[in-house]
């Protein structure tokens, strides 16, 4: 593993290269490839490690009795995995964690993430990669609580219109998986794309959507 590449991760960025070094010769800090759809944690697995995304895309969901998933997480390129349970008093996995694409990983342990926190620098990005998670999690709180399905697809969309920066979007889930992510089956997801379709609102073409203006306003 060459240093120079963590040096791209805002998490190494100002972090010293003598003691990445060290962790990395300790094997304290190892990288793992994994292929698409792979667990890489399993719920109720005791977390030993974080994990940095350094390629591709997994997901957390969790598994209904009746058999339905419901997408908890996305965590996309440079995303931090599991730094809010490491330390925890109840340190297992609560979702499972799964590869949507093939994936590139770096595995920190507990002793290295130890090591690390001596470092201002690593401190402040550890934290913001915290608050980020949170406020993804709070998201999906009020997702499941507060907004009906109509509101949280029209939400997703025009958040995908912002990050693409177009009003044609690709969407990155399958239709599958964008029901998982919502806690709906498929028939109920579908029905409301036809119904903001009919309305005006967006035309969809499989993967692709396009946003009518001021459809992000609805």
């Amino acid at each position: 593993m060459e240093i120079s590449c963590l040096k791209h991760i805002p998490l190494f960025r100002d972090v010293d290269e003598r003691l990445i070094l060290k962790l990395i010769q300790e094997h304290e800090i190892y990288e793992r490839q994994y292929k698409k759809n792979t667990t890489v944690h399993s719920r109720g697995e005791i977390c030993t490690l974080i994990d940095v995304v350094l390629a591709g895309k997994l997901v957390s969901y969790s598994l209904a009795q009746n058999g339905s998933e419901s997408i908890m997480f996305e965590f996309k390129s440079r995303s931090l995995i599991a730094a809010n349970l490491i330390f925890g008093d109840n340190n297992r996995y609560p979702f499972n964690i799964y590869s949507t694409t093939d994936c590139h990983l770096l595995h920190l342990t507990k002793s290295a993430v130890c090591e690390l926190l001596k470092d201002y620098s690593f401190v402040m990005q550890f934290v913001r990669s915290l608050s980020q998670n949170s406020q993804g999690m709070n998201r999906k709180i009020v997702m499941f609580t507060q907004k009906s399905l109509r509101e949280n697809v029209l939400d997703y969309i025009a958040a995908l219109s912002i990050e693409q920066q177009s009003d044609t979007v690709t969407l990155p889930l399958t239709k599958k998986q964008l029901a998982d992510y919502f806690g709906v089956q498929r028939p109920s997801l579908f029905r409301v794309l036809k119904e903001l379709k009919d309305e005006g609102l967006i035309e969809v073409n499989n993967r692709e959507i396009i946003l009518h203006k001021g459809t992000h306003m609805v």
